[in-house]
């Protein structure tokens, strides 16, 4: 769950301190806890190695800009897409999440014309950061939700508040496709299927509109990498299709179902293999298991290091949870293992995160 930060006045989100390639920090885009600004001019500046033809973003802006908001809790400010006409608002978990469980009306939502509204929490979903909330307020311009995934080169338009300048637009490219997000510790299950842009995307900006230059949302601003890690604009986004599925669960029963094994999963460093004695340097270690889970019932044990799901080599635990997360609840999958110096293999029948 997304606290207050000690500094400054600033929320920090959820702060990742996981470890990428070359050692980069990803960090969540946070919320920022400085009061809303009040409607500003748009801009659009290029993200770092756009090369597209940004002069579409004015029109895109013109149409889509109405369905941005910005979203003010207790703990800070984050952005929203509207997603519904009645009143229904998309946004990541970490804006709203620590509002879920509390009374009624305590998430004020901003609209791009000036105006206010008071909203609840519909649902969260953590394992996919994306939240509903529900305005008082109907008769609103719904944005337009791209179906398609989009394709590397692709203009991207982000809008949303970024340290509570509302309104503010920033371009770019669809850098890449299918980015997978490590656990972490206040993260556990990670993220997968992210698209990279380099659009520029800074704390405030979290839930806010990725559009493509139909004029048609993509995906939520989700995370970037912080210039102090020695990146140059590199944002993640939850695409839509993850978006528009998690939020008509959330609508229908209140809550989003996911698979699950039934394990607590950890990566191997070369340091914990040669520590512990482990055959392998490589998958994903099981240092737990759900009684009665779907891992349990299969045979499987804490020691035991996953190599294989489903035919696809798991070199780490965002390996594992990516390869969990693409199957259905109920679905059967063979997992191979290394238990000491035997190679096992059982098949599971994944559980789900549906409570009762």
């Amino acid at each position: 769950m997304s606290r207050p930060a000690a500094d400054a006045g600033t929320m920090s989100g959820r702060a990742w301190t996981a470890i990428l390639g070359a050692g980069l920090v990803i960090l969540m885009s946070s919320c920022t806890g400085s009061p809303p600004m009040p409607p500003s001019q748009t801009t659009a500046p290029a993200g770092s190695g756009s090369t597209g033809d940004l002069s579409a973003v004015p029109g895109i802006v013109r149409e889509v800009e109405s369905s941005v908001v910005t979203i003010q809790t207790s703990g800070g400010i984050g952005s929203g897409v509207i997603y519904r006409s009645d009143g229904t608002i998309v946004t990541d978990a970490h804006v709203v999440e620590d509002q879920e469980k509390k009374p009624s009306k305590n998430v004020q939502i901003r609209f791009a014309d000036g105006s206010e509204a008071p909203a609840t929490v519909v649902g969260v979903d953590d394992a996919t950061d994306v939240a509903v909330v529900k305005a008082d307020r109907g008769n609103l311009p719904a944005a337009k939700f791209s179906t398609a995934l989009p394709q590397v080169g692709q203009l991207t338009v982000v809008i949303g508040s970024p340290l509570g300048l509302e309104q503010t637009v920033t371009a770019g490219i669809v850098s890449a496709l299918h980015r997978n997000m490590p656990p972490s510790e206040e993260s556990p299950q990670g993220l997968i299927d992210l698209i990279q842009t380099d659009a520029p995307i800074s704390p405030g900006n979290s839930g806010g509109a990725v559009v493509n230059s139909s004029s048609e949302i993509i995906g939520l601003s989700e995370a970037y990498l912080p210039p102090s890690s020695g990146a140059v604009s590199i944002g993640f986004v939850t695409p839509t299709a993850t978006v528009t599925d998690v939020a008509e669960q959330i609508l229908k029963s209140g809550s989003a179902i996911h698979p699950v094994l039934g394990i607590v999963p950890s990566d191997i460093s070369p340091e914990i293999a040669d520590r512990f004695g482990l055959p392998v340097a490589s998958g994903a270690l099981v240092i737990g298991v759900a009684p009665g889970g779907p891992a349990a019932s299969a045979g499987l044990q804490p020691g035991d290091i996953i190599t294989q799901f489903d035919g696809q080599k798991i070199a780490s635990v965002t390996d594992l949870l990516a390869g969990i997360r693409k199957k259905d609840p109920g679905q059967q999958s063979v997992i191979e293992f290394q238990r000491g110096k035997e190679n096992k293999s059982v098949t599971a029948t994944l559980g789900s995160t549906a409570k009762g």
